[in-house]
């Protein structure tokens, strides 16, 4: 394997297609896709300062280093790549990449990170930013936090666990998606999504999980959340009062309490949704 120790690297393509590589310590300044079309990388403490570093690169074991501002666009159209310890400053990192696996990674600049992306696994990610994860399949996140609206618009086939995500518009169009754990906050959560289920979470949400096509809730808080589950199929258990239910579609609702279920649809029949609460103080406007 070649090694590279405390050295400075510019110019376009200053390691095209390299082979066997492994980089100390170094630095990538001034000059695009230094290390394009490379394959077998182990990188360890080494800054990225310019554009598009990573593309076309397969097996890239990467630890203690930094993506600077200007390395925007960083990894696209990689595959097998092991990230640690690494910091993103950069916008729009990885595109269409396969087999990523990231632990203790910083990302807050991710807007439009993590794009159509397949086989990834994260443990201990932030990330701040619009668009995040979208189009992505065969995703596994245990620990994790976001900020940033449109978050994991299309996804499919994946479960999140231990995360805080601040986020409107979220999941959107998503499919076969399971979040444990967690705490979700931002308005519209969940529409024209199939196949969604929240354990032990805690939602905040204006019109949250409406549109949707089988979202189950099990041991959930629902908070400040009004107007939940407009033509939904839905099968909630709500350890909290909600605010109002508006025209589900079809299924069962548990909740503490509901202050306001409306059904202004014609189209929406009341009897196909089973509404079940546990304490009937906390009742108020049915219908």
């Amino acid at each position: 394997m070649n090694k590279y120790s405390e050295q400075k690297f510019v110019g376009e393509r200053a390691l095209f297609q390299s082979c066997e590589v492994e980089l100390n310590d170094c630095t990538f300044a001034e000059g695009e896709s230094p290390l394009k079309e490379s394959k077998n990388l182990v990188i360890n403490n080494t800054l990225f300062q310019w554009k598009y570093p990573l593309w076309y690169c397969a097996n890239v074991t990467m630890e203690n280093s930094v993506f600077f501002e200007m390395a925007r666009a960083g990894i696209w159209y990689s595959d097998h790549l092991k990230i640690k310890n690494f910091t993103v400053q950069a916008p729009k990192t990885f595109r269409r990449c396969q087999n990523v696996e990231m632990e203790k990674v910083e990302m807050p600049n991710a807007s439009e990170t993590l794009w159509f992306c397949k086989d990834i696994k994260m443990k201990n990610v932030s990330a701040k930013g619009d668009y995040f994860a979208m189009g992505c399949e065969d995703i596994d996140i245990d620990g994790f936090t976001l900020i940033g609206n449109y978050s994991f618009d299309g996804v499919k086939n994946m479960t999140i666990k231990n995360a805080k995500i601040l986020s409107k518009d979220a999941f959107w169009n998503s499919e076969n998606v399971t979040v444990y754990d967690s705490f979700i906050s931002g308005e519209y959560l969940g529409w024209n999504a199939k196949n969604v289920t929240l354990v032990n979470c805690t939602i905040e949400s204006l019109q949250g999980m409406c549109y949707m096509e089988n979202i189950v809730m099990r041991n959930c808080k629902l908070l400040n959340t009004n107007l939940a589950f407009e033509y939904s199929t839905v099968d909630a258990e709500v350890t909290t009062r909600i605010d109002s239910v508006k025209n589900p579609y079809s299924g069962k609702i548990i909740a503490k309490g509901i202050d306001e279920v409306i059904f202004d649809n014609k189209e929406m029949k009341a009897e196909n949704t089973e509404i079940i609460i546990r304490d009937k103080a906390k009742v108020c406007n049915l219908y």
